[in-house]
């Protein structure tokens, strides 16, 4: 992809991040985002959002992967602090909440 065209893909997702806080829009971890990209993530923001949907016992907790409980937390991050990173950061337009954990 040239220079310029990602450039406009950045640009194109950061505006639909600012503009859909109450729409029928999730913000997940992108499939190739890596695991200690995630756990920097969630180490930090999990100090100021509450992650305990994520935690052991949580409605959130299962499954246990990485992938999963970012997910959950780069949603809520957003909800809360309408901060959404493109690098790792994707929109899902179809609800990923599961069983008893629903997603904010």
């Amino acid at each position: 992809m040239e220079p310029r065209s990602l450039s406009l893909c950045v640009f194109s997702f950061l505006i639909v991040c600012s503009f859909y806080v109450e729409g029928k829009e999730w913000y997940v971890a992108q499939t190739h985002a890596s695991e200690e990209r995630l756990i920097q993530f969630m180490n930090n923001k999990c100090l100021y959002i509450d992650c305990r949907p994520i935690t052991w016992g949580g409605s959130c907790y299962e499954p246990n992967t990485v992938r999963n409980h970012a997910s959950y937390a780069i949603d809520l991050n957003f909800r809360v602090n309408g901060e959404c990173d493109p690098s790792f950061a994707t929109i899902a337009v179809t609800d990923p909440s599961f069983r008893s954990c629903v997603y904010p």
